[in-house]
Parts: C-alpha cells; sequence; structure tokens
C-alpha cells in the first residue's frame, strides 16, 4: 500500500503537536539555529547588509520564525550580544575585587573553544545601525562599570571618571588578549593555561585598579 507523503508529514505533525516536551526541544532548536546564522552574517557582514532572510535561509528555517522567537532583527542583534554580554557580566558583575584576575582568565581560556570571539568580534563591530550600536556601547557600558565598582568606584568621587576609565583598559585588555589568543598562533599566548595568565592579569588590575 502506498502511503501518501502529506499523510505521513501530517501525522508527524500531529505527534509533535500533542508532544509539548518536543515541542520545546524543536523551538530550542530553533532558536539556536537562528542565533548561530545571525551571529556569522552579522559578523562577516555587517548588521545593515544582513537581512532576516539571509539569516533564516542559512538558518534553514521559515523567515517568519525571527518575528515569532526574537520580535525582530533587532531583537536578534541583541540576542546574539547576549552571550558575550553574560560573559562579561560573570567576569565583572558580583565578583569579589581580589577575583577578578581568575574571572577574567578562566573566560579568556574557556574562549579558544567556544563562540565567545566571534561575539566578542560582533561586541566591537560598528553595525552602521544608531540601535543596534546603542545595544553594543551599552553591554560594554555596563561591564565596565561593574568592574569599576568592584574596583571601589563610587559615582560622586572626584576620581571616579578617572576610575572607570581605567577599568575600561582592563575590559580593553581582557577582550583583547581573548580575541588575539583565540585568531593567531601567538605563542605563548596562544596555548598559555588559565593558571599562568592569573599573575599578569592580577599586576594589570593592582596596577591600574589599585585596592582603596
Amino acid at each position: 500500500m502506498t502511503v501518501n507523503p502529506s499523510a505521513r508529514a501530517t501525522k508527524k505533525s500531529d505527534a509533535t503537536a500533542g508532544d509539548p516536551q518536543r515541542r520545546r526541544r524543536d523551538a530550542t532548536r530553533t532558536r539556536q539555529a537562528l542565533l548561530d546564522a545571525a551571529r556569522r552574517r552579522f559578523t562577516s557582514d555587517g548588521y545593515a547588509a544582513t537581512t532576516v532572510r539571509d539569516i533564516a535561509d542559512e538558518a534553514g528555517v521559515n523567515v517568519a520564525l525571527i518575528n515569532r522567537y526574537f520580535a525582530s532583527k533587532e531583537g536578534l542583534f541583541e540576542a546574539c550580544l547576549g552571550a558575550a554580554g553574560d560573559e562579561l557580566r560573570r567576569t565583572t558583575g558580583g565578583v569579589p575585587f581580589t577575583q577578578i584576575p581568575q574571572a577574567i582568565a578562566r573566560q579568556i581560556a574557556s574562549s579558544g573553544t567556544a563562540d565567545l570571539p566571534s561575539e566578542l568580534a560582533l561586541l566591537l563591530s560598528s553595525s552602521g545601525d544608531t540601535r543596534a550600536d546603542e545595544i553594543r556601547l551599552g553591554v560594554l557600558h555596563y561591564a565596565s562599570e561593574q568592574l569599576a565598582s568592584a574596583g571601589g568606584r563610587q559615582a560622586d568621587e572626584p576620581d571616579s571618571e578617572t576610575i572607570l576609565l581605567r577599568a575600561q583598559i582592563v575590559l580593553a585588555a581582557a577582550i583583547g588578549i581573548a580575541l588575539l589568543r583565540s585568531s593567531t598562533p601567538l605563542q605563548p599566548l596562544a596555548s598559555t593555561t588559565e593558571q599562568d595568565l592569573i599573575a599578569p592579569l592580577r599586576d594589570l588590575t593592582d596596577a591600574l585598579l589599585p585596592p582603596r
């Protein structure tokens, strides 16, 4: 007996519709596929030149799903920055000042096996879109403020801006090290361990943000 392909598709769709857990798994996979495709496109082509159809085609899904999961291209871009922002927040927010070198070293050491380098590159690349650039700068500004606060900055102090500047220099150094380590075979940086990174990073943070 020949089975109509559309009947098979209908049965499969019906089975999926009746399985909430499977729907959640499919939604999670689709959302991640869109994020991965968007990050690659935004990094290689820039925000302005990338269309939602480009992203959907690369992810192999219907373009309408971008609006379902992210509301818009802008929402998708913001979500792409989320992972890099989360990493920066884990490094700079809620971490005791004495543990910041360890947190930065851990982030840098893991960057070679994760998506962090491309996320950081996206975070640093001008998008050509005003709102997208506001999102990107907002993530960086928040991270540097958190780092400055960990270094003892008080917003009403006379040297507040100086401490923020120093925190931004530490942040820039950490991001630069992660990108250089992941993109070049420069030795010994490319193969150095997390433990080996801690001492020079401590020297950097102590020099720029000495305990107060």
